[in-house]
């Protein structure tokens, strides 16, 4: 009599998320861009829908969303840089101080600014890392520290360029179009892209996000925290000098305080980015569409003739949206991953007797 074989354990499915819920986490911004857009179109048509439209939000959005992805760098390591305003305001009243009062060209004037925007970037990062000093406490006081050298500068006074005005070709670096649109719209998506490459595509981001998920681990496996960590902030700071170049272009007077108003945006934007394109994690093209959401929005309501209160007030419900939907997405991919590591392996199958009238596993 042969033996029958003992059944198989049951396989485990793998875990999938379903298509739908997937497009909707990853794209839902994307889609609520396109509604505003065509919301906004059908209430004002006259005015929303227009060519006019378009170059005013690819232009007045182009400093908030480079200093959107400057602020998002850090928060991909789990740090978060409140001296971002400051710098900024920094580095447009120093453009402005070298051209207009030392007499620099125009050109090493911004390499410098941009260079020292990445001094004070690694400076911040050392401070975290090195000084063990929470990020959100040692960046507010090393901004508190910028803002104090920005009123120096300027003696508290505003930085206005002779009769001569500023170089043509300073200016031309904000109000200059290329293919018939403005031209800061190409720097913004340059950024973007050079991010996405660095975080999605090289060792260097994949580091990153390790850091940012779990540093204790990432240590355990030989990744340098502390110098990557001071070379997210170090990026930052770069890209923060960028801004600044491009709002000393834009403003073409220096003004000490002008760089606070950009701080709150730029942390909606880069934590409402962490909900769209990859939900959980800090990304470039997210940030991009969450700042797309954002300048419609704004742009729409500023035409359906809103009080000036309804700025400061649609930012910090939608920085309150924005961590909330972070920190579930962020739940959600933890959620995942445990699932995913702590279900059971499936049971290899048994092997098969082999015909031919064996008599293996035969009784007497």
């Amino acid at each position: 009599m042969t033996a029958a074989p003992p059944p198989s354990a049951p396989r485990s499915r793998p875990l999938r998320r379903a298509p739908a819920r997937h497009f909707a986490a990853a794209y839902g911004l994307l889609v609520l861009t396109a509604l505003l857009v065509l919301v906004f179109s059908l209430a004002l048509p006259r005015t929303f829908p227009t060519r006019d439209t378009l170059d005013s939000i690819l232009s007045t959005q182009s400093i908030p969303a480079v200093l959107a992805l400057a602020a998002m760098v850090p928060v991909v390591t789990g740090s978060f840089d409140l001296s971002l305003g400051y710098g900024l305001g920094l580095a447009h009243v120093m453009v402005l101080r070298l051209v207009v009062d030392a007499a620099w060209p125009w050109a090493w004037a911004c390499l410098a600014v941009i260079a020292g925007g990445g001094a004070v970037g690694v400076l911040n990062g050392v401070v975290v890392e090195f000084g063990r000093i929470d990020s959100f406490i040692a960046t507010l006081g090393t901004g508190s520290m910028l803002y104090a050298v920005t009123g120096w500068v300027t003696g508290g006074g505003r930085i206005v360029p002779g009769p001569a005005g500023l170089p043509s070709a300073f200016t031309d670096l904000y109000d200059s179009t290329l293919l018939g649109l403005p031209l800061p719209a190409f720097y913004v998506l340059a950024l973007a892209l050079v991010l996405w490459v660095v975080l999605e595509r090289l060792p260097l981001g994949r580091f990153l996000y390790v850091i940012g998920a779990n540093p204790r681990a990432a240590e355990l496996v030989g990744i340098p925290t502390r110098r990557y960590t001071v070379y997210a902030f170090a990026a930052s700071g770069l890209i923060v000098g960028f801004a600044g170049v491009l709002l000393a272009a834009q403003q073409q007077i220096g003004n000490p305080s002008v760089g606070l108003d950009y701080l709150l945006p730029a942390f909606v934007g880069a934590l409402l980015g962490s909900t769209a394109i990859r939900p959980g994690r800090p990304n470039a093209l997210g940030t991009l569409v969450a700042v797309a959401v954002l300048a419609v929005g704004l742009t729409g309501i500023g035409q359906l003739g809103a009080a000036f209160w309804t700025v400061p007030l649609f930012y910090g419900g939608t920085l309150l949206l924005a961590v909330g939907l972070a920190g579930y997405s962020a739940r959600r991919l933890r959620t995942g991953a445990d699932a995913a590591r702590d279900a059971p392996p499936s049971a290899p199958r048994p092997p098969t007797a082999p015909s031919g009238g064996g008599t293996a596993g035969t009784t007497p």
